[in-house]
């Protein structure tokens, strides 16, 4: 019993819309973040600075970054307003076989004159603090907490020569 050509077109149809219905249920579902998760930050201590790599943010009147970064005010507005979720330290990191290396992240606190190094856990998404705490921050929030940078000649020559020693 072969199927015609109106029948294929029709299970077609059927299985793109039932698609659509999927990708975007699960689109709403994990766009938003939980009611439950609380900011890192709040108004009685909030961020004052941030320092990555060579890459640094710092609130003065406003926001000001490492010349490199495009993104300035969107990248500031996600480390501001973070949130995240506490996570027990035996599930952190043992759910995770493909544990990268951490970022070292020095961020300073308003009102407060003494740094404190925390470890950011990009691809997992989570962070670890000086008193070794572990948060893990939603999926929505994670892509805008990565700066966008300018590409200059010499990052290029540094990429090309990373690329011929392998």
């Amino acid at each position: 019993m072969a199927l015609s050509r109106k029948k294929w077109n029709n299970i077609i149809i059927f299985s793109t819309v039932l698609m659509i219905a999927i990708l975007t249920l699960i689109s709403e579902k994990t766009s938003e973040v939980p009611s439950d998760v609380p900011p890192l930050f709040d108004q009685q201590s909030p961020l004052s600075q941030l320092q990555f790599s060579q890459l640094w943010l710092h609130k003065g009147s406003q926001w000001q970054c490492h010349e490199k970064i495009l993104n300035c005010h969107i990248w500031a507005k996600a480390w501001s307003k973070i949130r995240v979720s506490p996570v027990p330290a035996q599930q952190a990191l043992s759910a995770h076989n493909d544990t990268e290396k951490p970022i070292k992240l020095t961020i300073l606190i308003a009102n407060n004159n003494q740094p404190q190094a925390w470890l950011w856990y990009k691809k997992q998404g989570l962070l670890l603090s000086p008193s070794s705490n572990w948060y893990l921050i939603p999926p929505s929030l994670r892509e805008a907490l990565t700066p966008i940078t300018k590409i200059t000649a010499q990052s290029i020559s540094e990429t090309d020569q990373y690329t011929n020693d392998k």
